[in-house]
């Protein structure tokens, strides 16, 4: 189904705002975390990991957190997100059909729901699962 649409504050710039359709054209990862979230803090290596790889860019959708907490979260474990939007009152989250967090989803160029995980990525998953999907899903045309 289509990636539903938003338009949120940017974590690191709040005057900015993010939106998906900043990423149309290209096939990228909406990524649902939250500092208070234990699963989040186990998956953020392998988020790094492949945000080094540079497979696709990521969008991070902050969940129902406190923003000076995410932001020290980013300083002091890296950040693997291109963009990071706040939804601070989880109502975005609700539109995606999120159930909690960590939620990965792949979307691609045309801004299509392509597939979606529950639950922290791990590196299997990514190497048998997403990034072989996203790799398909860059070679289709439009």
């Amino acid at each position: 189904k289509p990636a539903p649409a938003f338009t949120l504050p940017k974590l690191l710039s709040p005057h900015e705002t993010v939106s998906p359709k900043d990423m149309m054209g290209q096939v990228w990862l909406l990524n649902v975390w939250a500092t208070w979230c234990n699963q989040c803090r186990a998956e953020h290596e392998s988020l790094i990991a492949l945000a080094r790889a540079n497979v696709a860019p990521i969008m991070g959708l902050n969940y129902t957190d406190d923003n000076e907490m995410a932001k020290r979260w980013l300083e002091q474990l890296g950040n693997p997100y291109l963009l990071n939007a706040v939804d601070t009152s989880g109502r975005i989250a609700i539109d995606w059909g999120v159930y909690g967090a960590p939620e990965t989803f792949v979307i691609d160029k045309k801004g299509i729901i392509r597939h979606k995980h529950i639950g922290p990525v791990y590196p299997q998953l990514l190497k048998e699962t997403i990034i072989p999907m996203i790799n398909n899903l860059q070679a289709e045309q439009g």
